[in-house]
């Protein structure tokens, strides 16, 4: 039996439970005064604005299936677009700006569009990459059109009030394509499909349990999508969504006091930017209900001092997940601070948390081959650290055109649905918790043991001078070399010095005595999504040539 289902349906329950609550708060520039000034959209406006967006789509030839390249700041006609796209069936193909042209270039040609709908500077880009885009047949433009062709947005936008007869999309049918940030690897393009959507809205729901009088701070642009088919207000963030570790904290906070912003998401760069500031200068942010930080381990340090300005009663919840299946696991501030804190500290990795709903966890032995069957013998133990594995509604089953990241990220079960490796590794404790351990392709063999990046950095991040650590290994597999760098907090006069104590650190714990060389970097290379993932990869070219490899 087919099952049917469309993520835009969710925009239409919202509007008929919510009419007239604010789905959309937008800056709007400043007042003489400087204070902040807003564009707004309701529901039901939002609800028939992508209606009549869709009746133009389909007009253009945008429709059930046309993969159509999406570049549109978060804003306005971001939500009207995306929705009345979802509306006709047309799969959004979307990439993270902040990854440099030559990749995001490379992955929307991979994505293989026949659209493109995309502010004023994304056809500058298509028009600096000729032949990039040969694919596409109908161009679309978010604003002026200059010197290019095709439509604009604005003249698409059909004056009716009847509703469009959204697609009948499937559970199984393409909804729309994600492209990982290649932070630890090619780029590759996630396909979601509308079930997923769905599973994904309702684990969120069920989890945190949104109430319906929430409004929402996203500070990462595509955890905005979700808002309206929660029935959350979403507030755009007056920042640069490429460059959440560089926000200006006070308009951050602005915004929170403005709306009364109940939740809030922040990559841990923002976290702490914003904390650091709100704790000296005792900010307090008593709206907050829920703060969600992830993309990146969310260490104790950074979630304390955050917590000052929230209200007791008050989490910061730290889901853990990737773009192939988020969110999977969570836990919350308050376990953190009162139970794995200080065994984090100690190297036992970041408790990350107990499956969400009924999503399946298994630790498996690790192996960077492929996998074709999950059997009994591969699954391990409490305490013992391997890949982690998982199943759920909300995790997506393929990648776009590309059978080779199938078969190494892909496990088949019996019954058809894949088993997703997230390509990381941890272990279970005894309560049922999942404790990460860092990526399998970062971990350091030597001749003697397996060094996991997580529980090793911690053991350095302890020293009051360090802001943070980086664990890589060099030379050939199985015969590597460990070496810590290290990221201090502020400028170090004596680094001979501190290289010393760094050094006598690693000696002085079990866990670290074999590692002999530490070298300073005034500042990590960090992914462009959440600023916040180290590109260790990077880092162990340096050392490569530190040590004349």
């Amino acid at each position: 039996m087919t099952k049917y289902t469309n993520i835009s349906h969710s925009l239409k329950i919202s509007a008929e439970k919510y009419p007239f609550k604010r789905a959309i708060v937008c800056p709007d520039g400043r007042d003489k005064k400087g204070r902040v000034l807003y564009s707004q959209m309701t529901f039901k406006q939002l609800d028939r604005e992508s209606d009549r967006l869709a009746f133009g789509l389909e007009r253009v030839g945008v429709t059930r299936g046309t993969r159509t390249i999406l570049m549109v700041t978060p804003g306005m006609e971001f939500f009207i677009t995306i929705f009345a796209m979802f509306k006709v069936g047309a799969v959004p193909v979307v990439v993270d700006p902040g990854m440099g042209i030559d990749r995001m270039v490379e992955c929307l040609k991979q994505g293989k569009p026949k659209a493109f709908i995309g502010i004023e500077k994304a056809h500058l880009l298509r028009m600096l990459k000729p032949g990039s885009f040969n694919s596409v047949k109908t161009w679309v433009t978010v604003g002026r059109r200059w010197f290019w062709g095709g439509h604009t947005l604005n003249k698409l936008v059909i004056n009716t009030d009847d509703p469009y007869p959204k697609a009948q999309t499937t559970w199984e049918e393409t909804a729309a394509i994600v492209f990982t940030t290649g932070s630890t690897g090619p780029a590759k393009g996630v396909v979601y499909t509308h079930g997923n959507f769905q599973a994904q809205i309702k684990q969120i729901q069920d989890h945190f349990q949104i109430a319906p009088d929430e409004i929402d701070l996203p500070t990462f642009p595509l955890f905005a999508l979700f808002d309206p088919a929660l029935g959350m207000t979403a507030v755009i963030p007056d920042m640069d969504p490429t460059k959440p570790g560089m926000v200006d904290p006070t308009k951050i906070i602005e915004a929170v006091e403005n709306h009364g912003v109940t939740n809030m998401f922040a990559s841990p760069a923002l976290l702490n930017r914003v904390g650091k500031y709100g704790k000296e200068n005792n900010i307090k942010l008593p709206s907050l209900r829920r703060v969600v930080s992830a993309g990146a381990p969310v260490t104790p340090a950074n979630i304390e001092q955050f917590s000052v300005m929230l209200n007791e009663s008050t989490q910061i919840h730290t889901p853990y997940g990737a773009t192939e299946a988020v969110p999977v696991i969570s836990i919350g501030s308050h376990e953190i601070l009162s139970e794995t804190k200080h065994l984090s500290e100690q190297g036992y990795g970041m408790c990350i948390g107990r499956p969400i709903c009924n999503t399946q966890v298994k630790i498996i032995k690790i192996s960077d081959d492929p996998i074709t069957q999950l059997r009994e013998n591969q699954f391990l133990p409490d305490n013992q650290v391997g890949e982690i594995t998982v199943r759920a509604g909300l995790a997506t089953q393929r990648y776009f055109n590309n059978r080779e990241a199938d078969l190494l990220a892909k496990i088949p079960d019996s019954d058809g649905i894949n088993w997703h490796r997230m390509g990381d590794l941890g272990w279970r404790d005894a309560k049922g918790r999942v404790w990460f351990c860092g990526r399998k392709n970062h971990r350091v063999e030597t001749e003697n043991q397996t060094l996991f990046t997580i529980p090793v950095e911690a053991i350095f991040n302890n020293h009051k001078k360090v802001f943070r650590s980086a664990l890589v290994g060099v030379g050939p597999k199985n015969r590597q070399i460990p070496i810590i760098f290290i990221e201090p907090m502020e400028k170090i006069s004596n680094k001979k010095a501190f290289i010393k104590e760094i050094l006598a650190l690693a000696t002085a714990n079990e866990l670290t005595e074999c590692i002999k060389h530490a070298f300073i970097e005034k500042a990590f290379p960090v992914d462009i999504r959440h600023n916040s993932k180290i590109f260790r990869e990077q880092l162990a070219i340096k050392a490569k040539g530190k040590l004349k490899f």
